[in-house]
């Protein structure tokens, strides 16, 4: 990473160079220099990457023109001025009838760092940054500025060719593990086409792969991939089972050239503030990892603290915080840092549910959190060792200005509580679609008010799946990255066909639900990730698609398929009509699973809702929920009336519930904080027990 000192001590070399050095140990430098600045650039991630103010969206085209070109004049320049630079240390060893180039060179280095520094005191900043960590964040976004256009330009050509690029995909995954046992066995060498690999390969699910990860885990090579896996990546379990998946190095790099590059570009293309220095309030964890029998880390694959650890800088919440191992201390933390700094310029989570719960954590702990910075210490009701308090404590200083403000926000009501506390707050940057739909919402109509939200990303614990590149649209909606997986899709009429047929990214239909197949970089070859989507257009040729549900969270007792989406579009519409009702948390369960615990009756919904506002409702009411799905699914509606299946129950939980729930849940799965997804159809009998066991009405 670039830093002041490193800078420093390359000016010295520099001028030595122009005295007599070796020419090329200066080229060496350069070089290196060069790969320290692309380094930096693949750690930083979009936390550092905040949306602009709406004003700036008014501006005239022209006017945008004219930016555009100022933010590359204040980064061409210092480049050229370093280029110039090195030109004359090579030519000065050469020539050394030169006496001025020392001066010159002088000049020229000079030159440039005015020029870098104006542009960095030009931009908004957060509260008490050193000179090192805004040079690195101004680095960083410049390098990852320049990837996000050359990986854009390059996507654009991609989609304008889609069909030979997904055959290049598949043939360069195929070839790379073609030695491996599996390659062997399906004789992935001599697979000349897409046509071949689909009618020699097997579509599949994860039982497939099980044993053989197994083998892997114990330490056996060359089973599927050809390298040895970084880690052993756990699913968030939301359609069963927890499974265990590869993670490799290209799946990695895939995620960031392919997505992190591509959506910054993105940004910049649908806001005009994008380049600013203000520090991001990041909700991630610490997670807790195994290891395999032949040593292999076991866990979440998502982004953590440990793999951003040159990035904590550019975060309100200090290194010594990721240390806390409990889930529950590090969100205070979190708070605590952000609300010292009222400079905040983004929020950012994997996913919007992390994002709500740490409001609500707020909510519930707001007044210790203000008496913390009046006091300038860390509450005592946190469980931390001795010298990670010392630490964090030494960062603390009496604000009684800050906590007066805080506190008068917080008495006036959380409704927009974000703006209030953080004014130049410009984003919140979340998957807020599929499971994380209802959280999104909630925050965007409470605790997030007038706040902008960007869902990024398609991806899973698979890899990257998709990108979206309409920030500003309401609906999510994602192009899928040609490069970055082999995709196949199964139209929605065959999904319970046991051998269906697969469509290819160019035969697929505006307007049909598609179930997605993939085969990625990380071993997986034609496989089922049970995610069914919707073709809503094409960008050149390649499709843009809407998530629909998953297979594994529909509810189906008589063979309705009544999705995920459809049974919230109705839920919401029933809590419409509960008056003073506010929905907090939601989730069903199939009455078979559900044992002799309800008593015997047709085959129903047992529905349990966490809410704010009421603590009971009529017969009456909970029976909307039935009438609106009716209304919604006519399948559902003729199933009701011959009776083929009963009455939902409603039952109404305590608050707090559902934070129980997801702790069990992550518990049981041994899932990151990072990648958990609220499970919406109960699969196992225990977590809808523990429900009914929460049932205050």
């Amino acid at each position: 990473m670039f830093e002041m000192d490193r800078i420093d001590r390359r000016h010295r070399v520099v001028n030595q160079s122009a005295t007599g050095c070796d020419p090329n140990t200066e080229v060496r430098q350069l070089r290196e220099g060069k790969l320290r600045l692309l380094v930096l650039a693949q750690k930083c991630s979009l936390s550092v990457i905040p949306e602009l103010n709406s004003e700036h969206n008014r501006n005239s085209r022209s006017q945008w023109i004219l930016n555009m070109a100022l933010s590359r004049l204040h980064v061409a320049v210092p480049l050229c001025f370093a280029a110039l630079s090195a030109a004359v240390v090579i030519v000065g060893q050469t020539h050394a009838t030169l006496p001025l180039l020392p001066a010159a060179l002088g000049v020229c280095f000079l030159g440039g760092v005015a020029l870098v520094w104006t542009d960095i005191n030009s931009k908004a900043k957060g509260e008490r940054r050193t000179s090192r960590s805004l040079l690195s964040q101004y680095l960083a976004l410049k390098a990852v500025g320049w990837l996000g256009r050359r990986q854009r330009k390059k996507l654009e050509a991609d989609t304008s060719n889609v069909k030979q690029v997904q055959e290049e995909t598949l043939l360069k995954r195929l070839r790379k593990n073609s030695s491996t046992s599996y390659g062997k066995q399906y004789d992935f060498s001599s697979i000349r086409d897409s046509g071949d690999f689909r009618m020699r390969h097997p579509i599949t699910t994860y039982e497939h792969y099980r044993e053989l990860i197994r083998r892997i885990a114990a330490g056996e090579e060359k089973v599927i991939i050809a390298e040895k896996p970084l880690i052993l990546a756990m699913t968030s379990g939301t359609s069963g089972p927890s499974a265990m998946l590869l993670s490799t190095k290209d799946t990695n790099n895939e995620f960031f050239l392919q997505g992190v590059a591509v959506c910054l570009d993105a940004m910049q293309r649908a806001f005009s503030a994008t380049d600013n220095l203000q520090c991001t309030t990041k909700f991630f964890y610490t997670p807790t990892f195994v290891q395999s029998e032949a040593g292999i880390p076991i866990g979440s694959n998502s982004s953590t603290p440990a793999s951003s650890r040159h990035m904590l800088h550019l975060y309100t919440t200090p290194a010594p915080a990721f240390e806390v191992p409990t889930e529950k201390d590090a969100l205070y933390l979190h708070l605590l840092f952000a609300l010292k700094d009222p400079s905040v310029g983004a929020l950012e989570s994997n996913f919007a549910s992390t994002i709500f719960y740490a409001f609500n954590a707020l909510q519930d702990r707001w007044q210790e959190l203000v008496e913390d910075i009046e006091q300038g210490k860390v509450s005592g009701t946190l469980a931390l060792k001795p010298k990670v308090r010392a630490r964090l404590e030494a960062l603390m200083e009496p604000d009684p200005g800050r906590a007066a403000q805080l506190r008068a926000h917080f008495q006036d009501g959380f409704r927009g509580i974000a703006r209030q506390l953080w004014p130049h707050l410009h984003l919140v940057l979340a998957v807020d679609s599929g499971s994380n739909q209802i959280y999104g919402e909630m925050l965007r109509e409470n605790y997030c008010e007038g706040v902008p939200f960007y869902s990024p990303f398609y991806a899973a614990t698979e890899g990257l799946i998709g990108v979206n590149l309409w920030p500003q649209e309401p609906n999510r909606r994602y192009l899928l990255c040609p490069r970055s997986m082999f995709c196949e899709f199964i139209p929605e009429s065959s999904l319970e066909e046991e051998a269906p047929h697969t469509l290819l990214m160019e035969e697929v239909k505006e307007g049909q639900n598609y179930e997605v197949i993939i085969t990625n970089a990380s071993g997986l070859f034609r496989y089922r990730i049970g995610d069914v989507v919707k073709v809503v257009g094409f960008h050149n040729q390649c499709p843009i698609v809407e998530f629909q549900y998953r297979r594994g969270q529909m509810l189906n007792v008589r063979g309705e398929k009544v999705s995920e989406a459809l049974f919230l579009d109705a839920l919401k519409k029933a809590v419409a009509q509960w008056p003073g009702a506010q929905l907090v948390d939601y989730c069903c369960a199939e009455s078979g699973i559900m044992g002799d615990s309800i008593g015997g009756s047709d085959p129903h919904y047992q529905v349990f809702v966490e809410l704010k506002g009421v603590r009971n409702l009529t017969e009456e009411q909970r029976y909307k929920l039935d009438i609106c799905l009716q209304q919604d699914s006519a399948v559902y509606k003729s199933f009701r009336i011959k009776g083929s299946i009963g009455p939902m129950r409603v039952q109404l939980v305590a608050e707090g519930a559902f934070k129980e729930l997801r702790k069990q849940m992550m518990a049981f799965s041994n899932t990151s904080p990072n990648t958990f997804k609220m499970h919406r159809v109960l699969r196992r009998r225990e977590y809808a027990n523990f429900l009914l066991g929460k049932t205050v009405s």
